[in-house]
């Protein structure tokens, strides 16, 4: 279908495309859903040359999309896949047509103390520290499968797209970029997240994209939207794709 719309979903540090299986299938069949894995997460591949940063991966998905002959599209970009989505979208790619952020890291660099940097890259490979990172970011109960999932994902991050987030990409500062950005733009925040409040997306991410975006708040989530909350995100996803 000429006229058919496919949302990319791009996922969060430390994390997979998998988060988006719920959403997608609740999505579906009206809208196609690809969640690729970034370099160095899930179930990727070594990146080839480009390394870890924030354009590196904006490459990466400006090639899958190519591959993949995607026509109109819509960038949906979780926390660190927030700021990659701003990154590809200041680039005004032929085929996109809206950006939906949820919960994002904001393009300038994020807020972060090198207490907790260093703190996050003591924690690498270790399951103990995997779990309290998912008792931290996420609020709502989930599913025990979606628990081991999330781990999972943690445990299997390559060192080096590990420590490229936090001492590189992270906080890099694309803010210069964003008066590029001309499609519409949405915001989903948790209200209980602890790793991006919603404060943070008003004061640093809201002013620098097209005027009247709104930003929304889902009540009582966490940090892990798709999977805390899959219907309020594909329900947000789809008014969102029915005013483009």
């Amino acid at each position: 279908m000429p006229d058919s719309l496919t949302f990319i979903g791009l996922h969060y540090w430390a994390g997979s495309g998998r988060e988006f299986q719920q959403v997608a299938a609740l999505l579906a069949p009206a809208y196609s859903f690809l969640a690729p894995d970034l370099s160095g997460f899930g179930e990727s591949v070594p990146p080839v040359g480009g390394g870890y940063s924030i354009d590196a991966y904006a490459d990466q998905i400006a090639s899958i999309i190519a591959e993949k002959q995607v026509g109109r599209y819509v960038l949906v970009g979780h926390s660190m896949g927030g700021k990659i989505a701003l990154a590809l979208a200041a680039r005004q790619p032929a085929g996109l047509v809206g950006v939906a952020l949820l919960t994002p890291s904001p393009p300038t660099p994020e807020p972060m103390t090198d207490e907790e940097r260093m703190a996050s890259m003591r924690s690498y490979g270790k399951l103990a520290e995997a779990e309290k990172t998912f008792q931290k970011i996420t609020v709502r109960p989930l599913p025990e499968d979606i628990h081991q999932q999330i781990l999972k994902d943690n445990m299997q991050t390559t060192r080096l797209a590990w420590d490229a987030w936090l001492l590189h990409a992270s906080r890099e500062d694309i803010s210069a970029r964003m008066c590029n950005v001309l499609v519409p733009c949405t915001i989903v925040a948790g209200d209980q997240d602890d790793v991006m409040s919603p404060s943070v997306h008003g004061l640093e991410t809201l002013p620098l994209l097209p005027t009247g975006t709104p930003l929304e708040i889902i009540g009582g989530t966490g940090h892990l939207l798709p999977y805390e909350a899959p219907e309020e995100v594909a329900q947000l996803l789809r008014a969102f794709a029915q005013r483009l």
